[in-house]
C-alpha cells in the first residue's frame, strides 16, 4: 500500500483552518482556532491531503525544553483504516528524532496499540471526566496568577518546562484561573467544553477543593483530566457531578542516545492541560 504524503503546514491559511476545526470536530475533540495557532506559533502542524486538497488527516509536534509533545493525530471518518493516521504520526515521531528530543503523549485507547508499535510505553494513566452544563453557583475571579510562579510549579510537576504554552493559555481573554498559597488551576474555553488544567498543588485535598470552586463557577459541560490514583479528587468529582468519559495513557519513547523521559513530580499533578498540551 502506498503510503499517504504528509506535508508540514507551514501557515494556517483562511482556507487550511476551517479543515482543520472540521477534523476535531469529525473527531468529537474539543480544541479551538486558538489551540490550532499555538501548535503553528510554537511547534509543527502536519497534514494529510486528498485527491481534491480537503485535509483528511492532521498531526503536531509541540517542542517544549527537551521533550516534543505529539498530539492531534486526527483522521477524518471516512479516511480510517487506510493508514493516514499511522502515516502522519510517524512523520511527527521523525521531526522528533531529528530534533534530538524525547516524544511524549497522551494516547486514547485507540491510538496506544499504534504508539506502542513505534517502542513508546506507558508512564502512567489518568481518566477525562464530564460534567453537564449545569447552572453556575458562584463566580469565577477574574485576576490570573503571575506566568512566573505559575510557570515554576508547573516545570516542578512535569519536569519539563513549557513557560510560552502557559502563557498562551493564560493570556486568552476567556481564561480564568483558580488559585490559593498551595496551588493553581487553569480554566479555559474549548469547542464544547470548558476545560479545567493544569491543576497543580503539592497537595491533594487543596487540588480538590481548587476543582470544587472551578465547577461552581461554571455553567456549561466541563471536562477535566485527572490522574487514576487520585482518591481526594475522584471523590471530589463524583460530588461536583463530574462522570467518566474516556481514558489516557501518558506514554514516552527515549532517544537513540538513551535520554529517559523526564520524571518531574507527577503527585504535583491533578489534572493536566489536555492530551494536546501534557
Amino acid at each position: 500500500m502506498t503510503m499517504p504524503a504528509v506535508e508540514a503546514l507551514s501557515s494556517i491559511t483562511p482556507g487550511i483552518a476551517p479543515m482543520l476545526d472540521a477534523l476535531v470536530a469529525a473527531s468529537g475533540w474539543n480544541q479551538t482556532a486558538h489551540d490550532w495557532r499555538l501548535f503553528e506559533r510554537l511547534g509543527t502542524v502536519h497534514g494529510v491531503r486528498d485527491g481534491e486538497g480537503q485535509l483528511v488527516a492532521s498531526g503536531a509536534v509541540l517542542p517544549m525544553d527537551a521533550v516534543a509533545w505529539i498530539s492531534m493525530i486526527l483522521v477524518m471518518p471516512a479516511a480510517r483504516g487506510q493508514g493516514q493516521g499511522r502515516a502522519v504520526f510517524a512523520h511527527c515521531l521523525a521531526q522528533v528524532k531529528a530534533a534530538g528530543l524525547v516524544a511524549m503523549l497522551d494516547a486514547t485507547p485507540q491510538g496506544e496499540p499504534l504508539y506502542a508499535s513505534f517502542g513508546f510505553t506507558p508512564l502512567w494513566r489518568l481518566t477525562r471526566w464530564q460534567r453537564e452544563a449545569a447552572p453556575a453557583t458562584a463566580s469565577l475571579a477574574t485576576d490570573k496568577p503571575a506566568l512566573d510562579n505559575l510557570a515554576a510549579l508547573d516545570a516542578q510537576a512535569l519536569g519539563f518546562a513549557r513557560p510560552a504554552v502557559l502563557a498562551d493559555l493564560l493570556g486568552r481573554s476567556d481564561s480564568r484561573c483558580v488559585r490559593n498559597g498551595l496551588g493553581f488551576g487553569l480554566v479555559r474555553a474549548g469547542r464544547t467544553a470548558h476545560h479545567i488544567g493544569p491543576l497543580l498543588s503539592s497537595d491533594e485535598a487543596t487540588a480538590a477543593a481548587l476543582l470544587t470552586q472551578a465547577a461552581r463557577g461554571l455553567d456549561g459541560r466541563i471536562y477535566v483530566d485527572v490522574p487514576d490514583d487520585r482518591k481526594a479528587m475522584t471523590a471530589a468529582l463524583r460530588t461536583a457531578g463530574f462522570t467518566p468519559q474516556r481514558s489516557f495513557a501518558r506514554m514516552a519513547l527515549a532517544t537513540r542516545d538513551g535520554t529517559q523521559p523526564p520524571t518531574g513530580h507527577p503527585a504535583f499533578i491533578h489534572a493536566i492541560a489536555g492530551p494536546e498540551f501534557a
